[in-house]
């Protein structure tokens, strides 16, 4: 067991000053800790060697890391998707695998609002024509969309999505919402929102957000097929994960006018050098930091080392945190 006032915990991730400054003031007393020092997977392997944990915010978790921390005991993710993370080769060596589940719920949600209203008013568009000198209210006027009296669909109705709903209870919207766990009645009572097929949703929502994690089950679930038979003139917001959506497909529905707008802060290939969707005047887009806010980071931080320090303790894991756990250790 080790003890706890001589853990070592390693950071894959390149942070902003301020990220870092937060770290270093809540990790405990006593505590080591080492920063990668680039991207590089040399740098990232001297981060681990030595550590008996690892916390991750976005960085793939890959063999060849894992092989190096061989003292590895811990992965917490700073998150909720684990899709980076090796984890075969964590079961097979018995290091326990926890996220956050929830952590980002209110940034994401917020981040996502913002993505929808961006798109309905083709915002970046509008932006950077102005500081060029044109003046196109009247063009803006004619093309642009509000929120009021749309139909939102919600692909997902976990811990983002229900953050995402009371953020929409101000508007005046319709919320329907498809989730491929269960149908959750006493949560449709609460934000006053109903379940569709997803084949419905899709055809019928004017917006269409997403809210899952990446599996084998959900990878391209928004595919060629889908986006085609998607409502005429809707927008899609993913806020999720790239592999959810059929990116080529997505771009030629925009440019040929069959949706009029998309808000992308996760891509296929991240970052989306060469993507079409860079490009477009009729997306939004940003790297993946619908989560990424200093407010919420203290939160976060402070939550994972305190499943750190339960697991290292043997008392377990939140139910929801808990990802893998070796034999022989249980959920708080």
């Amino acid at each position: 067991m080790t003890s706890m006032s001589h853990v070592h915990v390693a950071f894959l991730d390149r942070f902003h000053p301020e990220i870092y400054s937060a770290i270093k003031r809540a990790l405990p007393e006593g505590w080591e800790y080492a920063f990668a020092k680039s991207n590089e997977s040399g740098d990232q392997v001297a981060a681990v060697s030595g550590a008996d944990l690892l916390f991750v915010m976005a960085a793939p978790v890959t063999g060849e890391i894992l092989s190096a921390a061989t003292r590895l005991r811990f992965i917490q993710k700073l998150g909720a998707g684990v899709d980076k993370i090796d984890l075969k080769t964590c079961e097979q060596r018995g290091i326990a695998i926890a996220r956050l589940a929830g952590g980002n719920a209110i940034p994401v949600a917020e981040h996502t609002l913002l993505l929808m209203l961006a798109a309905l008013r083709r915002l970046p568009l509008m932006d950077r024509r102005t500081r060029a000198g044109d003046w196109l209210k009247e063009e803006a006027r004619g093309v642009n969309r509000q929120l009021t009296g749309k139909r939102i669909g919600l692909v997902g109705f976990g811990a983002i999505g229900k953050a995402l709903a009371k953020l929409l209870s101000g508007f005046d919207i319709e919320l329907v919402y498809f989730d491929p766990a269960v149908s959750q009645k006493e949560a449709e009572r609460q934000f006053h929102i109903h379940f569709l097929p997803l084949d419905e949703l899709l055809a019928t929502a004017d917006i269409v957000s997403l809210h899952l994690p990446l599996l084998p089950e959900t990878a391209g679930l928004i595919s060629k097929d889908r986006i085609a038979r998607m409502k005429h003139g809707a927008v899609l917001i993913n806020c999720a994960r790239g592999g959810l959506v059929d990116e080529e497909a997505l771009a030629a529905a925009l440019v040929e006018g069959r949706l009029f707008a998309a808000g992308v802060d996760a891509f296929v290939k991240e970052p989306p050098i060469g993507s079409r969707l860079l490009i477009l005047d009729q997306t939004v887009v940003t790297p993946h930091m619908a989560g990424a806010t200093v407010d919420n980071f203290r939160f976060v931080i402070e939550r994972a080392i305190r499943n750190a320090v339960q697991y290292l303790g043997g008392g377990g894991l939140p139910e929801g945190d808990a990802v893998f756990l070796p034999q022989g250790t249980t959920p708080a």
